[in-house]
């Protein structure tokens, strides 16, 4: 499994294979970071802009995505951020609380580390979310992400005691019943 700089596993052999896309591509297969962030990289955005924009990782020369030129790997400006707001792992929904500080539900997990083991800095950022308990199992190096995993007992109850709050808020309540003179 592939591990963190700091020596923990990130729960997958390969972490390109939970990428569904970058974020940078667009539904047409142009890439947005070399128009938009050109200037960070001007080789690169010029070889994007010559070529249309087109992203060669997400769709090959003639526009069909099942012949692109790279993989996601190759691009040294990919980034995969998921936007699913359910864990990865076991599926549990997030429940976010309006106005509470408390602890979300899931957490963000990141699973590329790419050339920290040689030396070089993290090449590519790639995320998923992580209910905490999934999370917490991961990086204690017994549990993979793509395990086939059920919510936590403990997530159940954390997920249904939100919902309970959040419905006795959008219940009614006469002022009558609220403010007894009695």
């Amino acid at each position: 499994m592939e591990k963190a700089p700091g020596g923990t596993s990130v729960g997958v052999s390969d972490p390109y294979d939970h990428v569904d896309r970058c974020d940078f591509v667009t539904d047409e297969g142009k890439c947005r970071w070399a128009r938009e962030h050109g200037h960070h990289d001007p080789d690169f955005a010029d070889r994007r802009s010559a070529d249309g924009f087109r992203c060669p990782a997400a769709v090959g020369p003639d526009g069909d995505p099942d012949e692109s030129e790279w993989d996601w790997a190759d691009c040294p400006h990919f980034r995969c951020r998921n936007r699913d707001r359910e864990c990865g792992r076991c599926g549990l929904e997030e429940r976010r609380n309006a106005h509470d500080d408390s602890r979300p539900l899931l957490e963000e997990h990141h699973l590329s580390y790419s050339g920290a083991a040689d030396g070089e800095e993290l090449g590519h950022e790639i995320t998923v979310y992580l209910c905490r308990w999934c999370h917490a199992k991961v990086h204690n190096a017994w549990a993979r992400i793509d395990d086939d995993a059920g919510p936590d007992p403990e997530a159940i109850a954390a997920k249904e005691g939100r919902k309970s709050r959040e419905q006795s808020e959008l219940g009614f309540t006469s002022a009558a019943d609220r403010y007894d003179d009695a």
